[in-house]
Formats: C-alpha cells, structure tokens, sequence
C-alpha cells in the first residue's frame, strides 16, 4: 500500500480563539503579539502531526522504545522495616492498626 500523498491544502490551522483557548487552559496571559506567534507556531506543530498522520503505518510493529535495549531492574526485596506500631505512638485515636479520623461528610 501507498502512503497517501499530502497535499497542503488539507492543512488545519488554529485560529486566534482556539490559541486563545488553549492559554486560558494552560493558564497563559499573552499579549495580542504573541497570540498572532503562538497560532503561527501551534498550527505549524499541528500542520506538521497531521502530515505524520497520513504515513502509511501498515505492517509497523509498534516500540516501546527506539533502540534494541533491555532495561535493567532491581531485584524486588524488601528493603525498609514495617514500623507501624511505631509511627501510630504519635497519632491521636487509633484502633486495629488504624488511624482514626474525625467524620467529616454526613
């Protein structure tokens, strides 16, 4: 199969309320300047996904990572004591190895 073919009228771009949008959400204060930056920039990024996005990924076995490496891990021992007796000397009310707590939804 054919990857399929871009063609750059297929672009989406953002627009000024979009942008606009996102930076409340990232909780952004931006000038009327860097609005008209930032839809440049974030609709070339977008333009950019959406030309990945039309590769033809059939028959691509999916990675967890780029190169042929193992990872190395820890044996899983214990390695910390259980000291809960302990820690609950300084709580308040305790039962059956349980901090109690005051109800707070009724």
């Amino acid at each position: 199969m054919r990857p399929r073919e871009f063609r750059p009228e297929q672009l989406v771009s953002l627009d000024k309320q979009q942008v606009q949008h996102i930076a409340m959400l990232a909780r952004l204060k931006l000038t009327d300047d860097e609005y008209a930056e930032s839809v440049a920039k974030l609709s070339k990024i977008v333009d950019f996904v959406d030309q990945l996005s039309q590769a033809d990924t059939d028959g691509v076995v999916p990675m967890a990572h780029p190169l042929d490496a193992a990872q190395r891990l820890r044996l899983d021992a214990v390695t910390e004591d259980v000291e809960r007796d302990r820690y609950q000397q300084n709580a308040e009310a305790v039962s059956d190895g349980h901090y109690l707590v005051p109800k707070v939804i009724e």
